[in-house]
């Protein structure tokens, strides 16, 4: 397993490569870590994508058909992700995709704390390679992976900054698909997905604002109060 000793070595021995030889000689890493959890139920999903992305997006797991094909994001969820993303005009293969626990929990339940924190090394050692302009994280406990007090009702859509890196929470498709209000609260953030990332690649603000729809609704709460 991943220890930070371990990954200043790693990411020493391989400075002079490119950076799908980086991910490549990492995805090998976890295939031979035998002590990851799950690692003996389910196989591995690593990521996929163009390892020059400027935009990086990281969901919880994978799911049933991610289990099956190894790759991330490709059931109906992700079927509503490349919907999503065509509609930007930003093709799956210009974006890279992957979560942050990278084999399936069964029965789809939710990752535990423990096995968060076993793949987060190798999560950490994946943004380092890629080196996005923004990350985009699909749900709640990627979001609060990196943003443990941010909420996502009320922080999706946002602009953030984390350290070195520019963060954009989004609601899961998954959850999207279930709800036709979250449906279009996920379509109208991933419109404001390029703007969020010209932001970013112009150091743009820490904190975005509020989208004008929540001020308003902030303000009209305000209002009824006084009442």
């Amino acid at each position: 397993m991943l220890t930070t000793k371990n990954c200043a070595i790693l990411s020493y021995i391989t400075s002079g490569m490119t950076k799908q030889a980086q991910l490549d000689a990492l995805q090998k890493e976890m295939e031979e870590a035998a002590i990851l959890p799950l690692a003996s139920v389910a196989n591995l999903v690593f990521g996929e994508g163009n390892p020059d992305a400027e935009v990086l997006f990281i969901g919880e797991a994978p799911g049933f058909h991610e289990d099956t094909q190894r790759r991330p994001f490709v059931g109906l969820a992700g079927k509503l992700l490349d919907k999503l993303l065509a509609e930007i005009s930003w093709p799956r293969e210009s974006v890279y995709i992957t979560n942050i626990v990278k084999r399936r929990p069964p029965e789809n339940r939710d990752p535990l704390p423990k096995e968060i924190e076993a793949y987060a090394p190798y999560l950490k050692r994946q943004i380092e390679i890629l080196q996005p302009k923004i990350i985009a994280t699909l749900g709640r406990f990627s979001m609060n992976y990196f943003l443990p007090d941010a909420k996502i009702s009320r922080d999706r859509g946002r602009l953030f900054k984390v350290n070195s890196h520019f963060m954009y929470p989004l609601y899961h498709p998954a959850a999207a698909l279930r709800s036709t209000t979250t449906l279009e609260e996920l379509r109208k953030d991933f419109h404001r997905l390029p703007q969020a990332l010209e932001r970013a690649k112009n150091s743009g603000a820490i904190k975005e604002p509020p989208p004008i729809e929540q001020k308003q609704k902030e303000n009209q709460n305000k209002q009824t109060s006084l009442f």
